[in-house]
């Protein structure tokens, strides 16, 4: 009986495996925010693997102390083996004269894993390379760094805080899905905070809202005074001249795109006043046109002892997760939109 059960295992592992006839992928390994770079190492040494190190080595803005954009390795080609062929982001590298006639970059999806990307890059020449990975160095920066937040929200879809969830809902009639582990709050006139209040690790989400009042609102000068009015009423500190405010001198605004519109995202350091705290937050500013007002959702951290390049990734994935009420009745699949019809997304730069 043993022998006939050992015999059936594997079978059933196939028939388990297997999906619309075809063998289902495995989901993809590695750490978020780790890049594997598929190629020999001689180049990997060599100017070509400098200028692509150089590109991925890259600090994350915004925050108090230099931290990585992301993890690095490097495999040769004749190396990759099933095991390295599901890590979840891949540079993939090839320069040959004979082929290509100038550098370009395109990417593919779930070729060996779920939730995998491959990012190619192609090149006549290795000047051609190296000039093309420095021009588009925010270009590969932003693309992985998409990818990542993507997996966040998608499992932010199921798993995540019902008490932000129920409090965004309750307060500004707005959707927003941020990591479960936020489970103590403060609420005030327009305003929310949630958090994981630890010792060690702080993370925070704060929610807000005003009158839009015409394209003049999103501009730094008023974002930030507004968010520094907000947080001395609601913010205050352990003794009364304490609350919290905006490093403005460390905080740089600009406009992006969420879910098809206009935002504006601040992105800097945070201190509060008379006191020794402080730390990184990231901020999306957007209009909610069915109510003329201004939704503001935030996510900080406080973490001295720790490095924050993790923490506030995962709060500023679920700024993405917000949806305005003129949102909520359409689904949004993935938090930044990589729409399949864009020809930006998959065809060559």
């Amino acid at each position: 009986m043993k022998r006939h059960l050992i015999l059936l295992l594997p079978v059933l592992m196939l028939l388990f495996s297997c999906k619309n006839g075809h063998i289902a992928n495995p989901r993809a390994s590695g750490r978020p925010y780790e890049v594997l770079v598929v190629m020999d190492k001689q180049t990997w040494e060599a100017p070509v693997g400098r200028a692509l190190f150089q590109v991925l080595d890259t600090d994350i803005p915004g925050l108090p102390q230099p931290e990585r954009s992301f993890h690095i390795s490097q495999v040769a080609p004749a190396d990759m083996n099933r095991t390295l062929s599901i890590f979840r982001n891949i540079i993939e590298v090839d320069i040959n004269p004979t082929i290509y006639t100038r550098s370009s970059m395109k990417f593919v999806r779930n070729v060996y894993a779920d939730e995998q990307v491959i990012l190619h890059i192609r090149s006549n020449s290795d000047e051609s390379f190296i000039q093309f990975v420095g021009e588009h160095k925010q270009d590969i920066i932003d693309f992985f760094t998409k990818m990542e937040m993507n997996r966040l929200c998608v499992d932010l879809k199921t798993k995540y805080s019902k008490l932000t969830y129920d409090l965004a809902k309750e307060i500004f009639n707005c959707e927003l899905k941020a990591p479960e582990e936020l489970r103590n709050y403060k609420k005030g006139k327009d305003f929310m905070w949630t958090s994981n209040n630890t010792a060690s690790g702080m993370v925070n989400i704060m929610m807000y809202s005003y009158p839009y009042e015409g394209p003049e609102t999103f501009n730094k000068k008023y974002i930030l005074h507004k968010r520094d009015s907000v947080l001395c009423v609601n913010m205050p500190g352990s003794e009364p001249d304490m609350y919290m405010q905006t490093d403005t001198a460390f905080t740089d605004v600009k406009p992006i795109v969420v879910h098809h519109k206009y935002a504006m995202e601040a992105r800097g350091l945070w201190f509060m006043r008379n006191d020794g705290m402080g730390g990184p937050f990231v901020s999306h500013s957007r209009v909610d046109t069915e109510n003329n007002r201004v939704i503001v959702v935030e996510g900080f951290v406080f973490a001295p002892e720790k490095m924050k390049r993790g923490l506030m990734r995962r709060m500023e994935g679920s700024l993405y997760m917000l949806l305005l009420p003129e949102e909520m009745e359409s689904e949004i699949e993935t938090a930044l939109e990589e729409e399949k019809e864009d020809p930006k997304a998959t065809k060559e730069k």
